[in-house]
């Protein structure tokens, strides 16, 4: 991909030979729901044989980082508790920045979030008719009407309210469900505004576990732009997505700057492939047998001309290349009129 964030050159060598370090999401990059996504596990085990370390950068706060890396292991996948690092933890940190020990939180969320913010010292509550100091909101699939209009009197009669993480989705084994974002966004109906949040996209998830691994150059993988993609960018980091979750190559085309990815990889298995550079000459871009260019008719419309085939990856990595240098800065999703043919016009 014909970028400006990285100095870094990939050359014929495999993808992994430009990192020291792997951050991987989890969900829709490791597994959804309960199982593993096909070749994942292999691609994890790997890394260590290239001298390539590993931290998992999770999002979801509804397990801890043990129950988190047990599960990893069950799927045969490396992890130890300290590799896993969780919004959940990012969450109770920001709480512990904001607050002396002894507050009163209430925890809308997992045991396990619950725990996070005992680590911590504080006093979780159990209702909002204690007068919590603090709301933490984190993901749990048994949360429920009853727990959300607590949070909700909590923050209406003055609580400080974080969450852990705002996606909109997550990836389960039958397809994708509302996340904690979605449980965030009907709270906020309700309190008339918006909370701190500890998680992806912020930078400090990214660094912290890089530091864990004393990573000097490593690699954000994950599924989702608007918060592995944006974080890791947000963090000066290279970053993948990887085809296999929540968002596509047609999203990675259509992002707005800050979420636009280094590198679009279909599994984790292009971890271990070359990464074809697209090539420009003027305004056409190629990568391999694929070219693409974007051409502005007499009313100043833009069309992204496509060559070639519409499955392959390497297609959507010159559209994306061609597209973003005709659009170089955006703050919103561009969605432009897009033609597949046999030849450039």
């Amino acid at each position: 991909m014909v970028r400006t964030t990285s100095a870094m050159t990939v050359t014929a060598d495999i993808l992994l030979k430009a990192f020291d370090a792997v951050l991987a999401d989890l969900d829709g990059v490791v597994y959804a729901g309960p199982n593993a996504i096909p070749g994942a596990v292999e691609a994890l085990t790997a890394l260590a044989g290239h001298g390539v370390k590993l931290a998992y950068v999770t999002n979801n706060a509804s397990r801890t980082p043990g129950q988190v890396a047990a599960h990893l292991r069950e799927l045969g996948a490396p992890a130890e508790d300290h590799q896993v690092v969780s919004s959940a933890q990012a969450g109770a940190a920001l709480l512990a920045e904001k607050f002396p020990a002894g507050t009163k939180v209430l925890v809308t969320g997992s045991a396990a979030l619950a725990q996070e913010v005992q680590a911590h010292g504080m006093t979780v509550v159990d209702s909002a008719t204690e007068v919590p100091d603090v709301v933490i909101q984190g993901f749990d699939p048994g949360l429920g009407w009853a727990d959300l209009a607590e949070a909700g009197y909590a923050i209406n009669a003055g609580a400080l309210w974080i969450a852990t993480n705002t996606d909109m989705t997550i990836p389960r084994d039958r397809g994708i469900a509302p996340g904690n974002g979605t449980l965030v966004a009907a709270v906020q109906a309700a309190v008339g505004r918006q909370p701190l949040v500890a998680g992806k996209p912020e930078a400090p998830l990214f660094l912290t576990a890089a530091d864990k691994l004393h990573a000097k150059h490593p690699l954000v993988v994950g599924d989702r732009l608007d918060t592995d993609i944006l974080g890791g960018n947000k963090a000066g980091m290279a970053t993948a997505l990887v085809l296999t979750g929540v968002d596509s190559a047609l999203t990675a085309l259509q992002a707005r700057t800050s979420e636009r990815p280094r590198f679009i990889l279909e599994t984790l298995a292009g971890l271990y492939q070359p990464y074809p550079e697209v090539e420009s000459r003027g305004m056409q871009f190629s990568c391999r047998d694929a070219a693409a260019s974007v051409v502005m008719d007499a009313a100043g419309e833009r069309t992204l001309h496509i060559v070639g085939d519409p499955q392959s990856v390497d297609s959507w990595r010159a559209a994306c290349a061609a597209w973003w240098a005709a659009v170089e800065q955006s703050d919103e999703a561009t969605a432009p009129a897009i033609t597949w043919a046999q030849t450039l016009p």
